[in-house]
């Protein structure tokens, strides 16, 4: 009896997995409010060179006064009479903040603007350097003293991102497969669209960019009472050749869940797991997965695939300012996007299959992507809020299809003995290369239409490379780096689970002689 038959026993769908679900949620929420502060506490509102002599006036009027140059924010004046007014040669020192809801930004408070503009760009790559580190640390670790342990530790230092993945690794390795795609995407589309849409404003309520990023991230720590609640993942306990360890977190799973199990069908579990054990010298690691042909094939696909889309994910997410309209109601209106996307996924991901939606929705994001860049670029001076607003929204939900598609697909794909350590470094991938996202946006200053082609370009090549991976859909998870390189071994291109054909079917007639490979369940 294999991990999934017994988990079936011990109940894959049932109250357990419910707590997992909702505490899923609750990371999602909290995850969702503290990941994007670093942009929140970075807005700069409309702002001009300090005169002593706009001291009195309105801002209407100064804006009127500055409307005259190029680049009013840093043109410093020499004097004022009226709106006839003298340049000086001088750079800006002390500039006026006509601050958006009353909000003080860390860029306002420390002046990072004009020439000191860069600084903020610097501060926020500096967000993804200790994320990279972070995220690959506690994914080593992981796999290595387990998945909760790992999960507990890492919020004495609010790593808010190994918060996510880990309970991820946690919830997929203990429900029903056919579940997860319901599971996982309801917890991110409904908790993390409900966090994204009300992070702004909490900024606005907390008034100054300190008392934002405190009250954001100290709720962070109420993650460490999970250790009271969630149960060490029993599969990674077996790749660990830890049986009793599982077989102990079974008996409490199937307790919690009302379930009665026999000491028969344990017994028969125990056999299975002693029959395929690993040795203890075999003890696999992240690089092994590099050593076969086909495993680090789709390795290095799944890297890709994470730069890609983790690196457009954050560039759309960021580009909120310079719209027409308040950045706060930009980027809550732009995360309005992410629900719709994971109903869809919900809908058509265990149809399509994991790679027809991995790729599809890279399609479909670099075409919005780019679509929406080209025309906002060839709007020039008259711009348009609404029809800003809308494109930026549609762009935001191809891109968050394809991050939720993505997380999902490469953490089923990672054999289990590898997974925390793998979907961490897939991760780490990604925020390596996140903190270019700032500079793409800076190049729109030269032509407005850049960043886009940029990003769409990347779209285009991730959604092709995609095609190269297996389908995961109603299949076990491959738990060995053997099982890892002989998975979807066959599979073309362009084999899609929603497209049946001859051989298709033949393959399907083998797989349900064999359980052990494949969930005869789904």
């Amino acid at each position: 009896m294999d991990f999934d038959r017994i988990l079936e026993k011990c109940g894959d769908f049932n109250r357990f997995q419910f707590l997992l679900l909702a505490l899923f949620g609750v990371i999602n929420l909290l995850v969702s409010m503290h990941y994007f502060t670093q942009t929140i506490i970075s807005f700069v509102p409309n702002h001009w060179c300090y005169h002593e002599k706009l001291a009195n006036k309105s801002m209407l009027e100064i804006k009127q006064i500055y409307s005259q140059f190029e680049n009013p924010s840093c043109t410093r004046l020499a004097d004022i009479d009226g709106y006839n007014v003298t340049v000086s040669d001088e750079l800006c020192d002390r500039w006026i903040y006509d601050y958006d809801y009353g909000y003080k930004s860390m860029n306002t408070e420390l002046n990072w603007v004009c020439e000191s503009a860069y600084k903020a760009r610097i501060g926020q790559s500096m967000f993804f350097v200790g994320s990279v580190v972070g995220t690959l640390f506690y994914g080593l670790l992981s796999d290595k003293i387990g998945r909760l342990p790992a999960l507990i530790i890492s919020n004495f230092r609010l790593a808010a991102d190994t918060n996510f993945y880990l309970m991820y690794i946690i919830v997929l390795e203990y429900i029903r497969p056919s579940m997860r795609t319901l599971g996982l995407n309801l917890g991110v589309g409904l908790f993390y669209c409900l966090g994204l849409v009300f992070t702004p404003w909490i900024a606005v309520v907390a008034g100054h960019w300190q008392y934002f990023l405190a009250t954001t991230s100290i709720p962070l720590l109420s993650v460490i009472l999970f250790y009271f609640m969630v149960q060490e993942s029993a599969q990674w306990l077996v790749t660990q050749n830890d049986i009793e360890g599982a077989i102990k977190r079974l008996k409490r799973v199937a307790k919690f869940n009302g379930k009665t199990v026999s000491d028969d069908d344990f017994e028969e579990f125990r056999n299975y797991c002693e029959k395929n054990k690993r040795k203890s010298e075999e003890k696999s690691n992240m690089l092994d997965m590099f050593r076969t042909p086909r495993l680090r094939k789709h390795t290095l696909i799944l890297f890709f695939k994470s730069m890609v889309i983790t690196l457009c994910y954050d560039a759309v997410s960021r580009n909120v300012e310079g719209m027409g309209l308040s950045p706060f109601v930009m980027f809550s209106l732009s995360s309005l996007a992410v629900l719709p996307s994971s109903v869809l996924l919900i809908l058509l991901q265990d149809r399509i299959g994991r790679k027809g939606m991995a790729s599809g929705s890279l399609l479909v994001g670099g075409i919005f992507t780019t679509a929406a860049g080209i025309t906002i670029a060839y709007q020039k001076e008259n711009h348009n809020a609404l029809v800003l607003a809308t494109l930026t929204i549609i762009a935001r939900f191809g891109v968050a299809i394809s991050y939720e598609s993505g997380s999902q697909y490469a953490t089923e794909l990672i054999p289990t003995c590898v997974r925390g350590q793998g979907v961490a470094a897939v991760h780490v991938a990604g925020f390596a290369v996140s903190f270019l996202s700032s500079y793409i946006l800076y190049l729109g200053t030269f032509f407005k239409a850049i960043p886009s082609l940029i990003l769409g370009a990347l779209f285009f090549s991730g959604a092709f490379l995609c095609l190269m991976l297996p389908e995961t859909l109603n299949k076990a998870l491959p738990k060995t780096l053997e099982e890892g390189e002989q998975f979807g071994k066959g599979e073309r291109m362009f084999d899609f689970p929603c497209i049946p054909n001859r051989r298709n079917s033949t393959s399907s007639k083998t797989e349900q002689q064999t359980p052990d490979v494949i969930d005869s369940r789904l």
